[in-house]
């Protein structure tokens, strides 16, 4: 099965150029100005338009167990949602329980993730810490290609890594050429301000970011940060809302350690004012952690992204529905933490990002896509438009406009925090693996037809760390 992309401009992660490409059995086959169509090509006029990879989505949480209920996204709901958007994979996370095998929690998540319509990987998650686990991790890296480890710092009681697991765990990732990654908030801190800002009588919302100041993501940030620099491994801070995180990296990067940010399309374009809405609903469907911020950090975060101390976007999508979130009416920690945009992110990334002019079109490939696949092991399989590559495209078209509502997105959410914002730049057709998926406006994606990505380590990335640190 073939498909000719004719007339469209190619927009990699360093060039853009008017080309045709043809896709065979999932792979590219051809790159050219100009060439004639195989008998059996199906021929798709891209002219005008914009031929790119498809988005890589390294940070989602599908069908998650969670604060006592379960995200409503599962894996084939929530990536054909991101097939609709422009996005072709992502990275979940497998969250043991705390005393629970890694590889048994991993199993269950493998078996979740057999209805995904799109290709996905898995990050595992460090919540506790035993000789089982530091076997664990070699299994999964060397037998099941997982080259990254999650450890929180928040969540007391519950999943957060204290400084004893997270020597011992960074340590083991850097046995295997795996990548650290951490959800950074200081965990004590945070268990302690609930319980100051509940003691004032603030249950609603809007104590959600009371309880969770920038302090206390800095401070994380910075601790992860110093011990990653002590035992000379690489490390990747997730979900960045907080200028006070990014100077940290910013600080630990113009020292010259190999220190990566994430952040999420929704800290660049939200601001805290959402937690003090007095509709209870739109407030707690805002609930996330780290929670948005006041405005001035969403300035300081596209600095961050312009000047290349933020290296990928994501979305941290993890949806819950009203009745779910209505569980911390009278308690705002007990709203199940979480927001959906795994839809919305290509195209606000487009629409605030190359619109405005903060980022040219090659830099959102970057951002959207290739900087995640070098830095979690699947490029140039993914992220790239070039020969050889899987199939994982799509159409852009730079022009139009949609405007974003829970009323008509994919996602299976009755909420949208982007909700009413019209956005100019969208996605035509997508590609997994050669397969249309969306066509203007038709969803297309099947059930199961996802497959698992094995995942190099000792990438690029890392082998120059260890070389700096002598290794």
């Amino acid at each position: 099965m073939s498909t000719l992309i004719r007339g469209g401009t190619v927009v990699d992660a360093d060039s853009a150029y008017r080309a045709d490409v043809l896709l065979v059995d999932g792979k590219i086959a051809s790159i050219a100005e100009s060439m004639e169509a195989p008998s059996d090509a199906t021929v798709i006029d891209a002219g005008g338009q914009l031929v790119m990879p498809g988005g890589i989505d390294p940070h989602t949480h599908m069908q998650l167990p969670f604060m006592g209920t379960v995200a409503s996204d599962d894996f084939y709901t929530g990536t054909a949602a991101g097939l609709a958007g422009g996005t072709t994979s992502i990275i979940d996370f497998v969250i043991p329980n705390p005393q629970q095998s890694l590889m048994e929690a991993f199993q269950t998540w493998r078996g979740w993730a057999e209805k995904s319509a799109a290709d996905y990987g898995f990050h595992v998650a460090v919540t506790w810490w035993d000789d089982s686990v530091h076997h664990d991790m070699g299994v999964l890296a060397k037998e099941h290609g997982v080259a990254s480890f999650k450890h929180f710092m928040a969540y007391k009681n519950a999943i957060m890594c204290d400084d004893e697991a997270l020597v011992s765990s960074f340590t083991r990732c850097l046995e295997l050429g795996a990548l650290p990654t951490v959800h950074a908030e200081n965990g004590e801190l945070v268990f302690r301000l609930q319980k100051q800002v509940l003691a004032r009588g603030i249950s609603s919302p809007a104590g959600h970011p009371l309880s969770r100041p920038p302090a206390v993501e800095g401070e994380a940030a910075n601790r992860a940060i110093r011990i990653a620099e002590v035992l000379g491994t690489p490390l990747y801070v997730v979900h960045v809302s907080a200028d006070d995180a990014l100077q940290a990296i910013a600080r630990a990067r113009g020292e010259g350690q190999r220190v990566f940010g994430e952040v999420l399309a929704g800290h660049l374009l939200i601001d805290d004012s959402v937690y003090t809405n007095p509709d209870f609903t739109f407030a707690a469907g805002h609930v996330m952690s780290p929670p948005f911020r006041p405005k001035h950090h969403q300035d300081a975060l596209w600095a961050g992204l312009q000047a290349g101390h933020l290296h990928t976007t994501a979305t941290d999508h993890c949806c819950f529905c009203a009745p779910q979130k209505a569980a911390g009416r009278d308690d705002f920690t007990l709203i199940p933490n979480g927001c959906a945009g795994i839809e919305d992110r290509m195209s606000l990334l487009w629409h605030y990002g190359v619109g405005s002019g903060r980022l040219t079109p090659s830099e959102f490939v970057r951002v959207t896509s290739t900087n995640a696949a070098q830095i979690f092991g699947v490029y140039p399989r993914k992220g790239a438009v070039r020969v050889g590559a899987d199939a994982d495209l799509v159409i852009w078209d730079a022009q139009a406009s949609r405007t974003i509502s829970a009323a008509t997105h994919h996602q299976n959410v009755d909420f949208n925090v982007f909700e009413g914002r019209t956005v100019t730049g969208v996605a035509t057709h997508t590609f997994t693996r050669g397969q249309l998926a969306w066509v203007n406006g038709d969803l297309r994606a099947v059930r199961g037809s996802g497959r698992y990505l094995h995942r190099a380590t000792h990438g690029p990335y890392f082998e120059a760390n260890a070389r700096r640190h002598g290794g």
